[in-house]
């Protein structure tokens, strides 16, 4: 933070008489999960249940009261679960292909049935802002010029029109007193890592925060502090003042833009993004999590064959092999009769000793598949 840089935040706690299930508009606990360390924001007539991130701990109420809480605010905006069911089976299927003997648990009848729907916060920060500014605006111009080319062949020298646009910069200084709305800021330590699991989300389709949305959700409470979060609030604010004094001045650039800002009457709201959590049961029935964007659809989670299946293919495989094998046995000595079998011995001898020879080859495809995942 800049030294010249003033801020007066507001408190984050509820004021005026405020209480959390006044301004969420419904009754609201806090549970956390022991495993994982996550903590949620669940409707109060839900019981507590596995956890919607690791599916490995029963969930359990958080002491803190409420209002207590550090770093909670009510949403302001949110963005509804879009994803439709046929659109869920096609990601799922998409998920699973390409795996080698996947787990007969990884379909899109078990994951559905799994599904547990999960808000992630983002900050949304207003603030007034009153600055000096100062910056170089540019000006975009175009200037004629001819060029002269001699063509031996073509009759001798030839002028050609060039024409090139330049910028030309000039200085520009003036005050500014603007308020901003909904500055984005990240609310969660790992907020960059989940969205490079779920994928981006299209922001511009944020409604109203309504209390139904949570009914059958939780919502991930906020681990960063306000303070951490101006951090990256605090470009965005710049990026935006540069941008509305390149409008001001009538320029198409600017550039070596500084200012020194006031900030004041800070309000901390939350922004809700929506995502699905589920799992599938691997061969030690260990859940292995799986995330969908609930806007886009995109999902990503652990992949892995499973072993159980590979080893019954090559079971069966060798099984027949052997078999096979058996028959080709009995065939050629049955030549001894009648010569005219030997060459169906033989080949059968030679297709059973190959067929049991690939016999291993599902056990090592899986192992190569899941070799250094968890």
């Amino acid at each position: 933070m800049d030294s010249s840089e003033t801020i007066n935040n507001n408190s984050l706690s509820p004021q005026g008489g405020e209480t959390l299930a006044s301004t969420w508009k419904m009754e609201l606990q806090a549970v956390v999960c022991e495993h994982c360390d996550w903590s949620y924001l669940a409707p109060k007539d839900n019981p507590p249940q596995r956890c919607p991130n690791c599916f490995q701990a029963a969930l359990k109420f958080l002491d803190t009261q409420l209002d207590q809480l550090p770093n909670l605010r009510p949403p302001e905006l949110l963005l509804t679960y879009t994803l439709s069911p046929a659109a869920l089976d096609q990601a799922v299927q998409g998920f699973a292909k390409g795996i080698p003997f996947a787990p007969k648990d990884l379909n899109p009848t078990s994951l559905r049935k799994r599904l547990t729907r999960l808000y992630l916060p983002m900050w949304l920060v207003d603030t007034e802002v009153k600055a000096t500014w100062k910056a170089e605006a540019g000006f975009d111009y175009q200037i004629v010029s001819h060029r002269d080319q001699y063509h031996e062949n073509q009759g001798g020298w030839s002028s050609q029109e060039v024409k090139e646009w330049r910028v030309r910069w000039e200085p520009r200084l003036g005050k500014l007193d603007r308020t901003y709305n909904n500055v984005e800021a990240p609310a969660l330590e790992d907020h960059e890592g989940m969205i490079s699991i779920v994928g981006e989300y299209d922001r511009s389709k944020a409604q109203a925060y309504q209390p139904e949305a949570l009914e059958k959700a939780f919502v991930r409470l906020p681990d960063r502090a306000s303070e951490d979060a101006w951090t990256d609030a605090k470009p965005v604010f710049q990026a935006s003042a540069a941008e509305e004094c390149r409008q001001a001045a009538a320029a198409n650039h600017i550039r070596q833009f500084s200012w020194q800002p006031e900030f004041s009457n800070q309000n901390w709201t939350l922004l809700m993004l929506p995502m699905y959590s589920t799992f599938y049961l691997d061969d030690e029935k260990k859940p292995q999590i799986v995330y969908l964007n609930g806007q886009s659809g995109q999902i990503s989670g652990s992949r892995r064959a499973s072993m159980q299946r590979a080893m019954r293919t090559s079971g069966t495989v060798l099984l027949v092999a052997i078999l096979l094998f058996a028959l080709s046995l009995l065939v050629s000595t049955a030549s001894l009769f009648l010569p005219l079998l030997l060459a169906f011995g033989v080949i059968g001898l030679v297709i059973a000793l190959l067929a049991g020879a690939g016999s291993i080859l599902p056990i090592t495809t899986v192992w190569w598949f899941n070799r250094g995942k968890p």
